[in-house]
């Protein structure tokens, strides 16, 4: 048992809804903790957290109000950050976590050894990096002995090795497909391909694009892929139990529907996807699951439009039906229910750093039909139905087989089993335990 500490930084475990970079950070505390490592993490909240009341910082870091800043307040503190930055540091307070306060359902901060909160943290050090070009440093009574950033951010800890992941560089590679300041962004790389300790990254096509497009050395690279748990639990239910299930929450049957997961936003590809589904003629509904993201009216516009409305007669009672439904935001064991009832999982996203959603579905037994550009092709080896993203007519083609093949479908279930194995969180915990031996000797 090793008594150094890692400390993780974890923005995004505190969103409101699941994103795949949360999902990387809750695998990476709880594979770093199986290590044997003391695993800490820091986070930000919308309001200070009172540092004199112990209590009190635990039960104001989870109270529901507290996001609601009054926008006089918020515009203040962000003039004042735009203008001076963080030059004296970001001073997290520490949570007690005694167990006397309950966390929201998920518990995401529930599996680390102590949790830092800063005041705006995210916003703290971005705009800091945008006054000052450096990174928001991150002061703490205790230093670490490693920090793990888990995606690109502009801040560090002093007199310890501070590794980042950068999960993809989509922001340059297609940049018309997401939001971020493309400027700040490639600053902020090219800043932490020089002053970090290491660059850590999911997939070989990331660390090309690392390599090709930021001039990292591929020495100073280490790609550990990703990993996900899914308890065996959820996987092993009763196929009678799974078929009771779908047609309790969703009205579905197992095998009966394609299923779409990610977000509503340009880089998944959601458009094409439904006008190849609608070029298929296939008659099993798709479902997609998914949060808005970003540019999603015209994709919300295509689920709904009325071709896509049919009715049933059953029982002497006319019902409509659509064969385009999407559902919000699931919890994580309905959405693998969902996944292992699929007749199959179409995820041909435009570009991926790794595709937990492939992944997954694998993992689930379920077919998948994916990109053959980007990492997907990494991820799903030769055990997925492989399309060009940017071909409606290559889409529906495979939704076509798919739809009408009995023996392709139990032939992708079972070698997607397999495939999957590659990515399981025995070897993720391997290749983890390789990289922070290597960078704190």
């Amino acid at each position: 048992m090793t008594s150094r500490t890692v400390l993780i930084e974890g923005h995004n475990l505190t969103l409101d809804t699941g994103t795949g970079i949360a999902t990387y950070a809750r695998n990476l505390g709880s594979t770093v903790r199986d290590l044997g490592y003391q695993t800490e993490v820091v986070v930000g909240s919308r309001r200070p957290v009172n540092a004199k009341d112990p209590l009190l910082a635990e039960v104001s870091f989870y109270d529901a109000r507290g996001g609601k800043v009054p926008p006089a307040l918020r515009y203040l503190w962000l003039a004042r950050h735009a203008v001076f930055g963080s030059p004296f540091g970001l001073r997290p307070v520490s949570l007690r976590l005694s167990g006397a306060v309950m966390q929201p359902a998920g518990g995401r901060l529930s599996g680390f050894d102590r949790v830092h909160v800063v005041h705006e943290l995210a916003d703290a050090a971005r705009l800091h990096f945008y006054r000052h070009h450096k990174r928001a440093e991150l002061r703490l009574e205790s230093p670490p002995h490693l920090f793990h950033a888990t995606h690109a951010t502009p801040m560090h800890v002093r007199g310890v090795p501070n590794i980042y992941t950068i999960h993809d560089l989509v922001p340059l590679r297609i940049p018309f497909a997401t939001l971020d300041d493309k400027k700040y962004f490639l600053r902020l790389v090219r800043l932490l391909a020089r002053e970090a300790d290491h660059i850590v990254t999911v997939s070989e096509r990331s660390k090309a694009d690392l390599v090709e497009l930021i001039g990292i050395p591929e020495s100073r690279i280490t790609n550990t892929y990703q990993s996900v748990h899914i308890p065996p639990e959820l996987l092993a239910a009763a196929e009678s139990d799974l078929a009771n299930e779908l047609d309790h929450f969703f009205q579905l049957e197992p095998g009966g529907y394609f299923l779409f997961v990610g977000a509503i936003e340009p880089k998944k590809n959601l458009t094409r996807l439904i006008d190849a589904y609608a070029s298929s003629g296939s008659a099993r509904p798709l479902v997609i699951v998914g949060a808005p993201g970003w540019q999603y009216e015209h994709d919300l516009e295509r689920i709904a439009d009325e071709q896509f409305l049919t009715y049933k007669f059953q029982d002497g009672v006319i019902s409509p039906s659509r064969k385009v439904r999407r559902l919000q935001y699931l919890p994580f064991a309905r959405l693998i229910s969902l996944m292992r009832g699929a007749r199959a999982v179409l995820f041909p996203s435009l570009y991926e750093g790794f595709g937990l959603p492939v992944l997954e579905a694998m993992l689930a037994g379920a077919p998948v039909l994916t990109s053959s550009t980007s990492s997907l092709p990494e991820v799903a080896g030769d055990a997925a139905l492989l399309v060009d993203p940017n071909e409606v007519d290559a889409i529906a083609a495979g939704i076509r087989k798919l739809d009408s093949d009995d023996d392709l479908c139990k032939e992708l279930s079972r070698q997607g089993r397999e495939q999957a194995k590659k990515f399981s969180p025995e070897r993720y915990k391997e290749r983890i335990d390789a990289l922070y031996k290597r960078i704190m000797g």
